[in-house]
């Protein structure tokens, strides 16, 4: 599936606002590819007020937030700059993993043998030839909430 910036948005919005929690949602693809436009959308659909800066030196930005009406966290990760898959467990990465929150984890092959058996994998990659669109491809592994599928009518507005 090809989508735009726009329509990248309203779908993380989407996940954001329906996702059954807890999930773990592991962001692949390159630099500029769009992992932090989605994680960015799936926190502002979850609730996250204010502003949303990238992880990569923090590695780490834990969001409260209100979904409708109920308190919950997004947990924002960005594993670039781990030297060792290990450096994880000093993140807190068990704990984040067994919260009821909504945890996003951009870089995530930099952990590969520590992610959960149960998460959705997101493969994002710039389209050739048309730096607007997006390619998407999701992967479901063991048996994580469901998400929101798109195109989830992205030309009807709602959303991130």
């Amino acid at each position: 599936m090809q989508l735009s910036e726009p329509e990248l948005r309203r779908w993380g919005g989407a996940i954001g606002k329906a996702v059954g929690l807890p999930v773990f949602i592991g962001l692949r693809g390159e630099l500029g590819a769009g992992k932090s436009v989605l994680a960015r959308a799936i926190a502002r659909g979850a609730g996250v007020a204010g502003n949303l800066p990238s992880p990569t030196f923090n590695l780490l930005f834990r969001y409260p937030a209100d979904r409708d009406g109920h308190p919950i966290y997004v947990v924002h990760m960005d594993l670039y700059r781990l030297a060792t898959a290990e450096e994880v467990w000093e993140l807190g990465w068990e704990e984040h993993l067994s919260e009821d929150q909504i945890v996003l984890v951009e870089w995530p092959e930099r952990a590969e043998r520590y992610l959960p058996e149960d998460r959705w994998e997101v493969e994002l990659r710039t389209v050739r030839g048309d730096p607007h669109l997006r390619k998407v491809e999701v992967t479901r592994i063991g048996h994580p909430p469901a998400l929101p599928t798109f195109p989830l009518s992205l030309d009807a507005g709602g959303g991130g």
